[in-house]
């Protein structure tokens, strides 16, 4: 059941692959995702010190939230990837040139998980011709619904 989706990152990069990481999360944030008071479309993933973190994801404080914490909206959050999933994507984004975008906030088996894409960028041609490609797509649904009265 997806929470939030990081339609930009769709507009902007060729999606190779897809992962699931696990977050670290605060009690609050938790809090605040399930209010649906999170958005990912500013979201980078970063390599550092051979762990992933997801940097200007913004999780808004709900107003309800602890008084002995200052809650920090755009903080750092760690990734939880398995071993063999890190030293790939390490790889990918060091030697290939590739990127990692954050594409969805999603729930798993009460868990909140985060999907990442390993993404190349597009060229300013490449978003017009998938634009026009959706919106062909889309005529052609249309079309079909009217005949099949």
């Amino acid at each position: 059941m997806s929470i939030i989706e990081n339609r930009k990152a769709l507009h902007d990069y060729f999606i190779e692959e897809r992962f699931e990481a696990g977050l670290v999360l605060e009690g609050w944030e938790v809090k605040s995702i399930r209010a649906g008071r999170a958005q990912i479309k500013e979201g980078y993933v970063v390599l550092i010190n051979g762990a992933f973190w997801l940097i200007g994801a913004h999780i808004s404080a709900l107003p309800t939230a602890s008084t002995h914490i200052t809650p920090d909206p755009v903080r750092r959050r760690k990734l939880l990837l398995s071993r063999r999933e890190t030293d790939k994507l390490i790889g990918k984004v060091e030697r290939a040139g590739y990127t990692i975008a954050p594409l969805n906030l999603h729930y798993k088996q009460g868990w909140i998980k985060l999907e990442i894409g390993l993404a190349k960028g597009k060229k300013q041609h490449d978003k017009r011709e998938s634009t026009k490609e959706r919106e062909a797509e889309r005529e052609k649904q249309r079309y079909m619904k009217e005949n099949r009265k």
